[in-house]
């Protein structure tokens, strides 16, 4: 059976995962063009638009002479563009250790559930926290990662009343991690330090080696 149309894809890269709970790790990335959110600290507009259509054959086939265990499909927003859960089931199939980045305003109840789902819950300094999806809370296990990137103070009081009331942590683990240029990461920790709170700091470990440049 041919290949199905596929993907508009931004860019597809070999590099060291940057956040999360593989940072350091050799991935492939697939970045998937497209986002129907606009958060004020996005660093990833340059996705927004343009890319081009590969089919799912020659996504995986590109990804492959990367000869890396994990692969990471982020965007953009990856769940915007038809075809994308059956990409992720198809790089499963092939024996990758998957995760997706999506910044949780789109349903996630039908991504496979071998994918490590490494999603936002987005707070009221990001211009977009009404369109958080709380129903998708119930379809993280304790092997997904909640994120939440903190502007300051009040997204940081906002975070950790929705971390405690809801349990974040007992359902899986939680990032909170600094808005770069918007408050330092060091106060981030001592507020995190103070408060006892059940979360893990992240920084962006790719910045910290490359700065700004895009596809690393």
């Amino acid at each position: 059976m041919p290949d199905r149309p596929g993907l508009r894809i931004t860019e597809i890269f070999h590099s060291l995962q940057g956040e999360g709970l593989r940072v350091g790790e050799r991935t492939g990335f697939i970045r998937l063009t497209g986002c129907p959110l606009r958060c004020v600290y996005c660093d990833t507009a340059y996705a927004f638009t343009g890319g081009r259509r590969m089919s799912l054959d020659e996504i995986l086939a590109e990804v492959a002479g990367f000869h890396v265990r994990d692969v990471c499909v982020t965007g953009g927003e990856p769940l915007a563009q038809r075809g994308s859960l059956e990409l992720l089931t198809r790089l499963c199939d092939a024996g990758y250790q998957v995760s997706l980045e999506t910044a949780g305003a789109m349903n996630i109840a039908g991504v496979d559930p071998r994918v490590t789902k490494v999603m936002d819950l987005k707070t009221p300094g990001s211009g977009e926290s009404d369109r958080n999806l709380y129903a998708n809370l119930e379809h993280l296990a304790r092997g997904d990662q909640l994120k939440f990137v903190i502007c300051g103070p009040e997204d940081y009081r906002w975070a950790a009343h929705q971390v405690l009331s809801l349990g974040l942590a007992e359902r899986c683990t939680v990032l909170f991690s600094a808005a770069a240029g918007r408050i330092a990461p060091g106060d981030l920790a001592d507020w995190i330090l103070r408060d006892q709170l059940p979360v893990r700091l992240q920084v962006q470990l790719h910045k910290i080696l490359w700065g700004e440049q895009p596809g690393r």
